[in-house]
């Protein structure tokens, strides 16, 4: 018996987005086990020695290779990659010279933090700099454009660190609008049990008021400095795309019809550039994740920037993978998210 059309063509959709799921979970997987060869690989390059490192220097030999056999230094280096492997997908990463807890327990705790502020920073990128950058477009060429593009300049030229001091320096010391370096007041330390470790969501659930304004308190300054410096590029690229569609024909035949100017820019000639807009924020979002080294520096920020710093000064190899693998893992997400809006937001890319 012949099956009907209808039913034919939803075997077919179904079938290719089967195939497309597959296709999906399978690129993801292999990427992340091309990260996995990367850090692995990079670890062992890395003229560190991760025996020292735990034995210390004065060990003596017989010490030195007890531990480097515990460790499985003595192994072939594809069965030592292979054991990496298995115990990533385990959820091992090992444990930390510096704190001397499981990296996963101290990457649980840190990266929260880190997501927090960069979480932050990029709703203040997005919800100035794509408004900045469509204005700039607009009127090309007037002051409000030179200002905007000097305002991307300074995002690109100012070192991160002199503007976190500077805001320090004029906001907490001088006119005490926001709260010093750290996540919070040391009296509020501990008080919080943390939940997501996200410590405003976690105040919040527990019904925390006061420890939850003190949070934002401390996160509102490093947050609108790293949100600067994202504002300056996604401000600069919007720019650039929406010049080039305010260029196209199809935007001077809606001038000539009397459509009015906010709808053209907005509706017209914004709404193509959404696609190519998702690749700039999320490319801004994954360098703000990993790239807020400085910031969290500068403002004692207990993130996995400030985590990475201490574990490459005490060598600590395990940890250093641990955040580098977390680094790369979370920039592949991001891509593969960025991927999925674009198929919701262009239908040809389906």
């Amino acid at each position: 018996m012949a099956v009907p059309p209808a039913p034919r063509a939803r075997n077919r959709r179904l079938g290719r987005d089967l195939a497309g799921a597959a296709g999906f979970v399978a690129t993801l997987f292999l990427t992340f086990l091309g990260l996995l060869a990367i850090t692995f690989f990079i670890g062992r390059v890395i003229p560190i020695d991760p025996v020292l490192a735990v034995v210390g220097d004065r060990a003596t030999q017989a010490q030195y290779e007890t531990a480097r056999i515990a460790m499985g230094l003595d192994q072939p280096l594809w069965m030592q990659f292979v054991t990496y492997v298995g115990k990533v997908l385990t959820g091992d990463l090992g444990m930390s010279v510096s704190t001397g807890r499981a990296v996963v327990d101290d990457l649980s705790r840190f990266f929260p933090a880190t997501f927090e502020m960069a979480t932050l920073g990029i709703l203040i990128g997005i919800a100035l700099g794509v408004p900045l950058g469509v204005t700039a477009a607009a009127r090309q060429g007037s002051w409000l454009d030179q200002i905007i593009r000097v305002v991307g300049l300074l995002g690109y030229s100012v070192p991160a660190f002199w503007l976190g001091l500077v805001g320090l320096a004029v906001f907490y010391a001088r006119l005490r609008w926001v709260g010093g370096p750290g996540r919070l007041d040391i009296f509020y330390d501990g008080l919080v049990s943390p939940v997501t470790g996200v410590i405003l969501i976690d105040s919040l659930l527990q019904g925390e008021i006061d420890i939850f304004w003190n949070a934002v308190s401390h996160l509102v300054l490093p947050a609108s400095v790293l949100g600067f410096f994202s504002l300056a590029y996604i401000a600069r690229m919007t720019r650039s795309f929406m010049l080039d569609q305010l260029s196209q024909e199809f935007v001077t035949t809606a001038r000539v019809k009397g459509v009015p100017e906010r709808v053209v820019v907005w509706r017209h000639a914004f709404k193509p550039i959404r696609v190519p807009l998702i690749t700039v924020i999320g490319l801004s979002y994954a360098g703000l994740l990993e790239g807020s080294v400085m910031i969290e520096t500068v403002f004692s920020w207990p993130g996995i920037g400030n985590y990475l710093t201490t574990a490459l000064l005490n060598a600590d190899m395990n940890a250093v993978l641990g955040s580098t693998l977390v680094i790369g893992a979370v920039f592949i997400v991001i891509n593969k998210v960025s991927d999925v809006l674009y198929r919701v937001l262009d239908p040809r890319a389906r």
